[in-house]
């Protein structure tokens, strides 16, 4: 029988590295699990399926999907920022829920009048990220945790669309059926995994001396906050939107761009994400080894502009035809996920340690991907309206210049922001002890 004390009390006398790999592990599987809802229905093509309004029937399952995970992203700046430890696991398993009941509505109502559950869908599924983000965050090992979570944004993304496609080969079921019938594959390890999640220990004092301890934020907290931080913030935040319409793009869109470059094999998804996945784990992870704050934060910073480099010179290489394709894909993917995951992982989280600010990254988060998921809608649109007989495989190609290079110049920009910041901040000094006394020994992980 689960029991959360006993474990707990066994994953605390085994240390920090037991920890570390039992949250990486558990983060993993409960946001992959989770993705088989969000992302399945994007390893069908919907073909036989009649345009609406002269915009094609997958293109609106996206943006239908897209509008409800918006929406979760502006509510959850308020909903996650403000949760404290208690009914975490709950959530979860009550939001998945709520989203895979959406996919049977869409298998079983008809189209165009199914559209409508993708937004049902995709609401829960927004407010997901932050509450396994809380489970990990605050600790001297996030970033090794918060890497492994943010690959599943890689591995999910190609493993989903290999099992979809897959799963239709294999038994014959229908576009249609394949989103809601694949959930089923995986309903139980999600369960597990929420379980493994709510027995991570609480983070130590030394973790809250080294990263600052993390709260719950009200409203005045929040505005204080953005204050504190008002222009690294906006132009964070576009460099977030930037990144976030392309790999969105990428990830709703792969199956249309690799038929665009000639090539047709299912299990390229998945090949092709592992690759990148390792890769960016490795990168992420090795920031575990910079314990000085203001460092890691200016090494993210470098990675970002790096990422920003890969893209440019692989879609030169490409284009002047000294790499193929797949050679290509994997390129852009690298630079794109080593740009856009720090945001995910370990962006925020070496912000609020460098500045010693009280909050937590989730509010943080959901800022960013509020504006970065509104963008992906409005340039779905753009592309659907304005300029509907250009193949997904030349918009995106179109878009990798436009995002590389502004990536770059507001990066740049934001790391000498940051840098100046922190120069005119005060020093603080804290110790274990002080930590103690104030919080008597009772920390509590937001």
């Amino acid at each position: 029988m689960f029991s959360k004390e006993k474990l707990i009390a066994k994953l605390e006398a085994m240390g920090i590295t037991a920890i570390t790999l039992w949250g990486a592990v558990a983060a993993f599987g409960c946001y992959t699990s989770m993705y088989v809802f969000r992302k399945a229905f994007a390893a069908a093509t919907f073909s036989g399926h009649e345009d609406l309004l002269g915009i094609d029937y997958k293109i609106w399952l996206v943006i239908a999907q897209m509008i409800g995970y918006t929406a979760s992203k502006f509510y959850g700046i308020k909903f996650i920022s403000e949760r404290k430890g208690r009914s975490r696991a709950k959530n979860i398993l009550l939001l998945i829920l709520i989203s895979w009941g959406a996919l049977l509505g869409l298998a079983i109502i008809p189209a165009p009048y199914n559209i409508v559950f993708m937004v049902l869908n995709g609401f829960p599924l927004g407010m997901i990220w932050g509450l396994v983000c809380s489970y990990l965050e605050g600790r001297k090992t996030t970033e090794f945790m918060g890497a492994v979570l943010a690959t599943t944004l890689i591995f999910a993304s190609g493993f989903v669309k290999t099992v979809g496609r897959m799963l239709m080969e294999i038994t014959g079921l229908t576009e249609i059926w394949m989103p809601f019938a694949i959930g089923l594959l995986f309903i139980l390890p999600l369960i597990g995994f929420v379980l493994m999640l709510e027995a991570m220990p609480q983070p130590t004092p030394e973790d809250i001396l080294l990263r600052t301890k993390r709260v719950a934020m009200n409203g005045a907290e929040r505005i204080a906050f953005l204050k504190r931080f008002f222009p690294g913030i906006i132009v964070t935040v576009i460099i977030y939107v930037l990144f976030t319409a392309l790999r969105d793009m990428r990830d709703n869109f792969e199956v249309e761009i690799w038929k665009g470059l000639g090539i047709s094999n299912n299990k390229i998804y998945a090949q092709i994400d592992t690759i990148i996945s390792l890769v960016i784990l490795v990168l992420l992870s090795l920031l575990i080894m910079v314990r000085n704050n203001l460092r890691a934060f200016m090494l993210i910073h470098l990675m970002i502009i790096m990422g920003c480099l890969v893209i440019l010179l692989a879609s030169l290489f490409f284009q002047w035809g000294y790499i193929n394709p797949i050679v290509w894909m994997t390129s852009i993917g690298i630079g794109l996920f080593m740009a856009y995951l720090p945001y995910n992982a370990v962006f925020f989280e070496r912000l609020i340690a460098t500045y010693h600010q009280k909050g937590n990254i989730g509010f943080l988060i959901y800022i960013a991907d509020a504006f970065g998921y509104l963008a992906s809608i409005t340039i779905l649109g753009v592309k659907e309206i304005g300029n509907p007989q250009i193949s997904w495989i030349e918009f995106f190609k179109g878009s990798l210049w436009l995002v590389s290079i502004c990536g770059l110049v507001l990066t740049i920009f934001s790391m000498i922001y940051f840098s100046l910041k922190k120069q005119n901040q005060p020093i603080e000094t804290t110790t274990i002890d002080s930590i103690n006394n104030q919080d008597n020994n009772q920390i509590q992980l937001v």
